[in-house]
C-alpha cells in the first residue's frame, strides 16, 4: 500500500491481512459451497487470535476500535466478501443501531449474543413496488392498536433474513399529510412472530447472496420494539446509511487491490508473442488506469472517513465516494478480467465472482445517478 497506515492500526491491520490472505481467502471455494463448518472455523480462529469484531464497542464484547482506525482495517478485511462474516463485523451497522436506539429489553436481548456471531440481524427497507432511490414512497404500514405495532406490507432484499433472529423495519407511522421525512419510524421484528413470512429467495446475478423477499402480513409487536423516537426512521437510517457507505467504499478498495494483485502478477506470468503480457503497451494501461483509479478513491475514502470522525456529516464527500469507489470497483476487475482472457470468466479465478459483485456497488444504497444528483446540488448551494 503505497500510503501512510498509522502505527497505531499498522500491526493489528498486517494481522487481518495476513487472516486474510492466509485463511480466508485460500478457503472461498468451500465458504461459497455452503461449507457451514469452514466458516465456523474460521470465527474461532478470529476470536482466539483477538481479531474478532474489532470495531464493535468494547462494552459490547468487541474491540472498541475507533472508527477512523477501523476504516484501515476495513480496507484489507474487504479483499473477500466473506472477510466481514469470519471477522464478525457483519452486524457491526446493526449493533451500533440498537446500542444507541433501542429500549433495554432489546438490548439485553440481542447486543451481546449478536457481537459474540450467536446471533444475525437484518434490515428491511426496500420494497419491490417502489423506487428504492426514492424512500419517502415506502408504503409498508404500521398502526399503533393499543399496545402493539400491527405491521403489513412487503419488503424485499433483507439480507440474511433466512438465519436471522430479528428484522429491524422501515414502517409509515404517521398520517397523511405528515412531512415525508418524518412519517417512517423503525420497528423491531423477530423473525418468529406471526405474520412474518419469507416469500422467497431472490437472486443477484446468478448468486444467491441470502438476500429475501419477506411479506408482513399484520405482524402483531409490542409498542417498545420501536426504533429511536416515533417518526425518526430516515433519521436513524442516515445515521447508519453514512458510515456504512464509508464502510463500503474500504471494502471496494480491498476488492480492487486483490483484483489489481492478481491482474500484476498475470501479466508478469503469461506469455504471447515471444514476451510476457507485461511488456505490452496496452496491458500497462491497464495497470496504469487501475493503480491512479485505487489511489484517487483510496485518498477521497480516507477524506470522507476523517471528516465523519470530527463529526461532520460529510454528505458531499460520501456521496462522491459512493460513486467513484463503485466505479472503480468495477474498472478494476473487469480489467483483471481482460488481462486473464477466457480464464478470468471461469470460477478458475475468483474474478467472475467479484465482478457480479462489483455490478451490485452501484445501485445498493443508492444508486450513482442518485448520488451524483444530490452531491452536485449542494456543491452549487456553496456558489448561490
Amino acid at each position: 500500500m503505497l500510503f501512510p497506515v498509522p502505527d497505531r492500526v499498522r500491526d493489528v491491520r498486517d494481522a487481518v491481512h495476513a487472516f486474510m490472505t492466509e485463511r480466508v481467502e485460500p478457503a472461498e471455494p468451500a465458504l461459497n459451497a455452503g461449507d457451514r463448518e469452514k466458516l465456523l472455523k474460521l470465527r474461532q480462529e478470529a476470536k482466539d487470535e483477538g481479531l474478532w469484531a474489532l470495531g464493535h464497542p468494547a462494552e459490547l464484547g468487541g474491540g472498541g476500535m475507533p472508527f477512523l482506525d477501523y476504516v484501515y482495517i476495513n480496507e484489507v478485511q474487504g479483499r473477500s466478501e466473506w472477510g466481514q462474516l469470519a471477522l464478525g463485523t457483519f452486524t457491526l451497522q446493526d449493533s451500533l443501531m440498537l446500542h444507541k436506539y433501542a429500549s433495554p429489553r432489546w438490548r439485553d436481548r440481542y447486543l451481546a449474543p449478536m457481537v459474540a456471531g450467536e446471533v444475525s440481524p437484518s434490515f428491511a427497507m426496500t420494497e419491490p413496488a417502489y423506487a428504492g432511490s426514492d424512500p419517502t414512497q415506502l408504503q409498508t404500514k404500521a398502526v399503533l392498536d393499543g399496545d402493539h405495532w400491527v405491521i403489513s406490507g412487503r419488503k424485499w432484499f433483507t439480507t440474511g433474513a433466512g438465519e436471522a433472529a430479528y428484522t429491524t423495519v422501515m414502517c409509515r407511522t404517521e398520517p397523511e399529510g405528515a412531512s415525508p421525512h418524518r412519517s417512517f419510524s423503525m420497528i423491531i421484528v423477530p423473525t418468529d412472530t406471526p405474520g412474518y413470512e419469507i416469500v422467497r429467495e431472490t437472486p443477484v446475478l446468478g448468486l444467491n447472496g441470502g438476500h429475501y423477499e419477506v411479506a408482513y402480513n399484520d405482524v402483531r409487536v409490542p409498542a417498545d420494539n420501536l426504533l429511536g423516537p416515533r417518526g425518526h426512521g430516515f433519521v436513524i437510517a442516515q445515521e447508519r446509511l453514512g458510515p456504512g457507505r464509508i464502510f463500503h467504499c474500504m471494502r471496494w478498495l480491498g476488492q480492487a487491490q486483490r483484483a489489481f494483485e492478481l491482474m500484476c502478477a498475470r501479466l508478469g506470468s503469461r506469455v504471447a508473442f515471444g514476451e510476457p503480457l507485461s511488456a505490452k503497451q496496452l496491458m500497462q494501461q491497464h495497470v496504469f488506469d487501475s493503480y491512479t483509479e485505487i489511489q484517487a478513491a483510496r485518498m477521497l475514502t480516507l477524506q470522507a472517513a476523517e471528516q465523519i470522525d470530527a463529526g461532520d456529516q460529510a454528505r458531499i464527500e460520501i456521496g462522491a465516494i459512493k460513486v467513484v469507489g463503485a466505479r472503480m470497483l468495477h474498472n478494476v476487475i473487469d480489467r483483471a478480467i481482460q488481462t486473464h482472457g477466457a480464464a478470468g470468466l471461469t470460477d478458475d479465478t475468483p474474478l467472475s465472482r467479484m465482478y457480479r459483485h462489483a455490478r451490485e456497488a452501484r445501485i445498493y444504497d443508492g444508486p450513482d445517478e442518485v448520488h451524483i444528483q444530490s452531491t452536485a446540488k449542494r456543491i452549487l448551494k456553496q456558489f448561490g
